[in-house]
Parts: C-alpha cells; sequence; structure tokens
C-alpha cells in the first residue's frame, strides 16, 4: 500500500505531512527504494541493472555501490565484469548475487525510505550474511520498513508489529519496558520466548 501497489480501503499513509493519495506517482516511488525476496534483474548487463537505480549515475558510482552492496567481487570475477549480461530475470546470477545487485541499485537511488520484503528469506547462511551486511549499508540513516517471518531478522528494530491472518495481533517498541505478551501467534509467543518488550494484544483498539 506505501507503494501503492494496492490502494487503501481506509485510513491513510502520510509521507511527511501530505498523503501518499496526493503524491504523483512518480514523485512517491523517487521517495522509496525497494528490496524484495523475488528479485527481478532486465535483460541486460549487470552494470546497466545497477544504473537503472539512477539512471544519470557514472560507471565509478556504480562501482562504489556495488562495493558497498558486496557485489563488486564476484561481479570482477565475471569474464565480462559489470558488461556481463544478466539474463532474463537475472537468470545467470544466484539468488543471493541477485539480491546483491538489488541493493547495489537501491543505495544509488539514495531513497529516503527502505522497504525489505523478506530480502534474505531464501538465502543460504553464506549468502544471507553478504545480503545482510549490504542491507546494512543501504538502510543507514533511512526509515526502514522491513517486511519478515523470521523473528531474527527483525529484532532490532526500534518497533515490531505482528499481523496474524491479515490482523494486528501484537506490537512493540524497543523502548518500552516490558510487558505480558497475550497473543497467541507464534511470532508473538517467539518474542515472548526472547524477551522482546511488547505493548499486548490489540482487541481492535
Amino acid at each position: 500500500m506505501l507503494a501503492r501497489f494496492r490502494e487503501l480501503q481506509g485510513g491513510s499513509i502520510r509521507i511527511g505531512n501530505q498523503s501518499i493519495r496526493e503524491a504523483g506517482p512518480e514523485r512517491l516511488l523517487a521517495e522509496i527504494s525497494m528490496v524484495f525476496q523475488d528479485v527481478y534483474l532486465f535483460q541486460d548487463t549487470i552494470g546497466s541493472n545497477i544504473r537503472t537505480g539512477n539512471m544519470k549515475t557514472s560507471q565509478a558510482e556504480i562501482i562504489e555501490a556495488a562495493k558497498r552492496a558486496c557485489c563488486h567481487e564476484f561481479i570482477s570475477a565475471l569474464p565480462q565484469g559489470y558488461d556481463t549480461p544478466a539474463g532474463e530475470g537475472g537468470s545467470t546470477l544466484s539468488g543471493g548475487e541477485k539480491q546483491r545487485v538489488s541493493t547495489a541499485r537501491a543505495l544509488l537511488k539514495d531513497a529516503s525510505i527502505v522497504l525489505l520484503d523478506e530480502a534474505t528469506a531464501s538465502l543460504d547462511p553464506e549468502n544471507e550474511t553478504a545480503v545482510q551486511q549490504a542491507i546494512n549499508e543501504l538502510v543507514a540513516n533511512k526509515t526502514v520498513i522491513l517486511i519478515a517471518h523470521r523473528l531474527k531478522t527483525i529484532c532490532n528494530a526500534d518497533k515490531i508489529l505482528v499481523l496474524d491472518q491479515g490482523r494486528l495481533v501484537e506490537w512493540s517498541c524497543a523502548w518500552v519496558p516490558k510487558e505480558p505478551m497475550h497473543s497467541s501467534c507464534p511470532i508473538a509467543d517467539c518474542m515472548r520466548s526472547c524477551g522482546i518488550p511488547s505493548r499486548g494484544r490489540m482487541d481492535g483498539e
């Protein structure tokens, strides 16, 4: 809904003092960088895929973004380097490599809001570590919305919202005192076992 892939059925989402309904599509998307679990790369070179984050960028800036996203090393090892074709949808790269290229693209965009949707969910431990390092670079000094099923991915968030069957059943803030949790949702149970403070259940209030 933030990116207006789906329209709001009620309430409002505001960036600053402006409703997203009042912002033009180009202006809205300029404020948001997105990294998804299923990354799609264009049938173009790896360098060109990174450049889509900012079409005015130089080759040196592309390389710098790739270094920050932990993908410069593997790109440089390819026969054609940054001119290597990514293939349809990024078919020539592994899942972890595509995630890092996507993160480099988002770094170049340098938007104020970062939306991460299960960005490390399907990765093996080695790739997950590399992608997490890249994401740490991406989210510095940004407003971050992180969607995840695994608690370890979100445990350092300032606020955690737990959804169960589309309903908000629990929420937690890093700065509030620990309170008992009431929800039987598995994620909420896991939060309780990890000692994450909660403000308790949401009963439609």
